[in-house]
């Protein structure tokens, strides 16, 4: 079974159902970052994380890509949030921890954010839904 999403042809279902997908990108708001190096570290997960849910479901990730590549960027107010809601997050969905180069705003290896998915939208919102957005 397939679909017509921009002219292509899809395949990703569930159980013969279309699954509505999203990615999440969660960032540190306690870091201070300012907003060229914020949008520099969200396009870094944004990026990872796309690239790791395509090696586990290529179908999933075209179509992703295909239906305009909806996302999120949401907000935690520490490194400790951040990374609990990462280890719960990764167990079901492809998600990609990004750590900062170091070469301007912040140290070597600091993490600030991570993506989460592509994946089926219940699923990210499962896990973020009392965020606040960026």
């Amino acid at each position: 079974m397939s679909f017509l999403a921009g002219g292509f042809a899809c395949k990703a279902y569930c159980k013969g159902i279309l699954m509505a997908l999203k990615q999440a990108i969660i960032i540190r708001a306690d870091l201070g970052m300012g907003k060229g190096k914020m949008a520099g570290q969200t396009a870094h997960a944004s990026l990872s994380a796309y690239r790791k849910a395509e090696r586990e479901d290529l179908d999933a990730a075209r179509q992703w890509e295909e239906e305009g590549q909806k996302k999120i960027v949401l907000k935690v107010t520490s490194e400790e949030g951040l990374l609990s809601l990462f280890e719960k997050m990764k167990k079901e969905i492809p998600c990609a921890l990004i750590r900062d180069a170091g070469r301007t705003q912040l140290e070597p290896g600091t993490i600030t954010c991570f993506g989460a998915g592509p994946a089926e939208e219940s699923k990210i919102n499962k896990y973020t839904k009392e965020l606040k957005l960026l």
